[in-house]
């Protein structure tokens, strides 16, 4: 890709990016994650899978009920993005897809991640799983962007391409391992999908359990709906009758009501950066 269309695709981002986002909300995002800092934060409940080492022992003996003490990180803390790219994510609103959303989201972590000196690492599941090494700022979304055009996800102008045609992917196994080689304490884990064609339901189950997972499903108007056009998808995603096949367009509403807060929904049609910013706060 040529350096000078990089830099244009990155300046256009970067001024949708704080056009579309309210400056004082996203001035206001602290990092929420755990670390070995020196400023406490606060005692949240012990889930398996937490440090031992951060273990309130005094609160232990007190009450019997384990909890661990919380930090504001204040040194490097690598954020691992994982953006699915199946073919669901490719529906939205007003030419907005939730792949969009989800890009946008990870481009505005690079920029917050150059500022508090951390990095983002980012993991793509497409038809194979593309792993972006860590970077920060305008360089990230550089690389980020030369990537995504390389394997076609975007086209020159660094938007969707729509007309992407979308293989059989990868199954369940390859993306649990991606994802569970970087559940790591220095490691914050991020999920970007509409959970319809992404990964299984027992898999998040594996996965959430982890206190430094944060899992947000974008979702559309269409994944609301009851009932569900075909016309969205090429005809390479459709069966040859025309239906969306095994596709499932239903917004999983399931996993919101079993994970709660650990499960956060970001709506495309609504001011999604906004929200984003509001929920890791």
């Amino acid at each position: 890709m040529n350096i000078t269309e990089v830099r244009k695709v990155v300046g256009r981002i970067k001024a949708n990016l704080f056009k579309n986002a309210n400056s004082h909300s996203v001035g206001m995002l602290k990092t929420n994650f755990k670390g070995t800092g020196l400023q406490f934060k606060e005692h949240q409940v012990y889930s398996f899978g937490d440090d031992i080492r951060f273990i309130d022992w005094k609160i232990l003996a007190k009450t019997s009920n384990p909890y661990v003490k919380t930090f504001n990180e204040e040194r490097n803390v690598e954020i691992v993005v994982v953006i699915d790219a199946t073919a669901t994510m490719l529906t939205g609103y007003n030419g907005v897809s939730k792949l969009q959303a989800a890009i946008e989201i990870c481009c505005l972590l690079y920029l917050l991640a150059k500022e508090s000196n951390d990095y983002v690492h980012a993991l793509i599941v497409a038809d194979e799983i593309i792993n972006i090494p860590k970077k920060s700022g305008e360089a990230g979304i550089s690389h980020l962007i030369s990537v995504l055009e390389d394997k076609n996800i975007l086209n020159v102008q660094g938007k969707v391409n729509l007309e992407r045609q979308v293989g059989v992917g990868v199954d369940n196994t390859q993306k649990y391992l991606s994802i569970m080689k970087h559940l790591n304490s220095r490691r914050e884990i991020i999920l970007l999908s509409d959970f319809n064609d992404f990964i299984e339901t027992s898999v998040v189950r594996k996965i959430l359990y982890r206190a430094n997972v944060h899992c947000f499903q974008l979702i559309s108007p269409l994944d609301e709906a009851k009932s569900l056009p075909y016309s969205l998808f090429a005809s390479s995603n459709r069966k040859e009758n025309g239906s969306l096949g095994k596709y499932d367009l239903s917004g999983k509403k399931e996993l919101v009501n079993e994970f709660g807060k650990k499960f956060k929904r970001i709506r495309v049609q609504e001011t999604y950066l906004d929200n984003f910013v509001k929920e890791m706060r």
